[in-house]
């Protein structure tokens, strides 16, 4: 015993000199044991992060810089006009003119709007609002579709009124040059706010998906929200501007014919309803966490299964917080000799690549015969 003894202190002494011939930088990060060079090795090991991409700039990105500088010029130009053609519209007595100028004032008040939230989508995420502010240019679009709902539902009426009385008096001249400055301004505000699409290509497939086997190409951007929603803003208004602009050469020909105001005042009043739709529709499908547009709840599902070791998938969800800001979350049960890492990284690389989320929660968990029957686990149904 005292012969063992004597080389557990002889062990320990020359472990001692050993540790100590060590760099001091050394000393902080390892215990003291013979473990060092299958340490070294683990940390060279790769290893998969939960994160496509590091943590964006603080400030808006260059989408949205621009989507900012679109809405600054648009709103300039419509402010401007907008003067004009409450000027020219009570010099002329025409109810159309003072339409145009009253869309092209709920044209101003949605892109201030828009820019507001734009500037509020930049404040960081907090324990709050976790996802951040990303859905305020949603909101932002909700209201600018719905002012300019409310501002037709008035005009409508005064069109109607004046075509029940006909007592009023439309001075053809001015109406006829008011309507043609709206029209060049309209066509103006089209251009400055058309998204034509990102600086750089992504292939001739549009805003589809590319299948898996060509790679991981990213999906289309389908433009800002807010300034969409000011692009089909003006794109109605362009189309009102040129019924007004018919029938002021109508009337100045014409002026027996002076209905020709309030019925294009009514008629192209529902067409700038109408061009609205698609946008309403967006967004409530946004605000009612719908799957995004162009992403299939099936297509994500087959890509999961896909994965190796991936036996099944339930509490699969896809929404969306903007039009490009796509979401998902899922549990994939997997095989009992499948590596959770190995399912986790391939899983999240093919829903970043083939869809383009910006963020993916996956939970792995081992498969359960009993998963077959369980309700919670079962799809959801055809909408």
């Amino acid at each position: 015993m005292r012969v063992a003894a004597g080389a557990r202190g002889e062990n320990i002494e020359h472990l001692k000199l050993r540790l100590e011939a060590r760099p001091p930088t050394l000393l902080l990060f390892t215990e003291p044991s013979e473990t060092l060079p299958e340490e070294s090795k683990s940390v060279e090991m790769p290893f998969h992060h939960c994160h496509r991409d590091p943590l964006p700039p603080p400030g808006l990105t260059p989408e949205r810089l621009h989507a900012r500088k679109q809405l600054y010029a648009a709103c300039a130009v419509c402010f401007v006009f907008m003067a004009g053609e409450v000027v020219g519209g009570y010099l002329a007595h025409s109810l159309a003119i003072m339409t145009d100028a009253a869309h092209l004032l709920a044209d101003v008040g949605s892109m201030m709007g828009s820019l507001f939230s734009l500037w509020l989508s930049t404040r960081p995420a907090t324990r709050t609002m976790t996802f951040g502010w990303h859905r305020s240019e949603t909101l932002g679009a909700l209201a600018s579709v719905v002012s300019l709902w409310m501002v037709t539902g008035i005009l409508l009426y005064l069109a109607f009124v004046r075509l029940l009385h006909s007592d009023y008096h439309i001075e053809g001249g001015a109406m006829l040059l008011t309507a043609s400055i709206a029209v060049c301004a309209n066509l103006l505000m089209a251009f400055v706010l058309h998204q034509a699409g990102p600086p750089h290509s992504h292939g001739s497939r549009g805003a589809e998906y590319a299948p898996l086997e060509e790679g991981p190409e990213e999906p289309l951007p389908l433009g800002n929200t807010s300034v969409r929603a000011a692009f089909v803003h003006v794109l109605g208004d362009l189309l009102q501007s040129f019924g007004v602009l018919a029938a002021s050469i109508l009337i100045y020909f014409k002026p027996q014919y002076k209905a020709a105001d309030p019925i294009s005042t009514f008629l192209f009043s529902i067409c700038a309803l109408g061009s609205t739709a698609p946008t309403l529709r967006d967004v409530l499908r946004i605000l009612m966490e719908g799957t995004p547009r162009n992403v299939g709840f099936e297509p994500v599902r087959d890509t999961l299964l896909s994965v190796p070791g991936v036996r099944a998938t339930h509490e699969l969800h896809l929404w969306a917080l903007t039009l490009t800001y796509h979401v998902a979350s899922a549990h994939l049960a997997i095989d009992s000799t499948a590596d959770p890492e190995a399912v986790l990284a391939e899983a999240s690389s093919r829903l970043y690549s083939r869809f383009g989320f910006s963020s993916c929660t996956l939970q792995v968990e081992q498969y359960q015969p009993e998963m077959a029957q369980c309700l919670r686990c079962q799809e959801p149904p055809q909408a």
